[in-house]
Parts: structure tokens; sequence; C-alpha cells
């Protein structure tokens, strides 16, 4: 039996769910991205340009914190961020009077915020979180130290945001319930 009379025979269903599986996908690419998904799309395909263009080109699956790192450093050139070298005048100053030859580089929170888009990315292209290089220490500590001197730069400590606490609603409320959602 060939194996579209097999499909027949089986009442076609693995036809039926590819079929629903392609129509899902149309549906998921005709809905305009989010501004998330599009950022984190756009990186994921500029940090696969730089592996290509690296002599000799990288593969992704060789990929490791070196190469992350060497891409961050290679972003700098992009930045904007003022970030005064402890020689300059202005060091230390949240608001400098005047203007200085200190280099501009990406600022702290632009590069986490990309380290988390490519680290999902990575996964979602079928990269192992066991294996993510995007998630590895190095990392972590670079961008500790990039945070660091960059806060000492401005004069600005870094301050980590503490946690909201949620108010929780109180189970007795001198035994009035009325405060409680309806189930």
């Amino acid at each position: 039996m060939s194996s579209k009379g097999k499909d027949v025979a089986e009442g076609s269903s693995s036809r039926s769910s590819a079929a629903a599986d392609h129509h899902h996908q149309q549906q998921q690419q005709q809905q305009p991205l989010s501004r998330y998904e599009s950022q984190k799309r756009r990186d994921w395909n500029t940090f696969g340009q730089y592996l290509r263009n690296q002599r000799p080109p990288v593969a992704l699956s060789q990929c490791n914190s070196s190469h992350i790192l060497d891409f961050l450093r290679y972003l700098d050139q992009f930045g904007k961020t003022k970030v005064h070298l402890q020689g300059c005048l202005f060091f230390g100053q949240a608001e400098p009077p005047g203007p200085c030859t200190c280099p501009l580089r990406q600022a702290w929170g632009s590069l986490d915020a990309l380290i988390g888009r490519l680290r999902a990315a990575y996964e979602e292209n079928g990269g192992l979180p066991e294996t993510n290089p995007f998630a590895s220490g190095a990392i972590r500590i670079y961008l500790r130290e990039v945070r660091d001197s960059q806060a000492k730069a401005r004069g600005i400590p870094y301050k980590k945001k503490k946690k909201k606490k949620r108010n929780l609603i109180k189970t007795v409320n001198n035994g009035d319930s009325s405060n409680l959602p309806m189930q």
C-alpha cells in the first residue's frame, strides 16, 4: 500500500494535523510581531551575521562566551553613552559641565537587555539551556564590571531594584468575609 493509501486508510489524521500546523504558522506570520519579538529577531540575525563575518567564520554550534564578549566590545563603537575615563576631569560627575574626549560606549542596561534577548533566542532556535553561552558566568561577570565601571564614571552608585511586596488578602477580617473574592 502506498503512503497515500495508508493516509486514507488511517483517516488521514497526519495530513489534517500538518494542515492545522501550517494554518497556525500562517496566522502567526500574519500577526505583527511585538516590539520585543522584533528586536529579539533583529538581535539574533545581527549576532549571526557577526559570527559569519569573523575570519574564519564561526558556526553557531562553536560559539562560546569569548565570541559573545568580542561581540559586546564590538558594539561599543556604536554606543551613545559617554563613559569618563579615570584620568578625565569629569570622572565621577553625574552632570559634567563641559565636553571631553572620553569614549562613547553601549550603556550597561542596553547590553543587559541584549543578552537577555539573545539568551532567549538561542533556546528558541534549538539551543539547550544547559549549553547556552549567553547564560555563562563570564557574560554575567562582564556585565557586572560594565555596570560598576559606568556607575563610578558617572558618580552614581548602582542600586538594585527591590522586589515589590504583594499585598496579600487577609483571610480573617474580623470575621467578615465580604472582602474575599467570590468563587
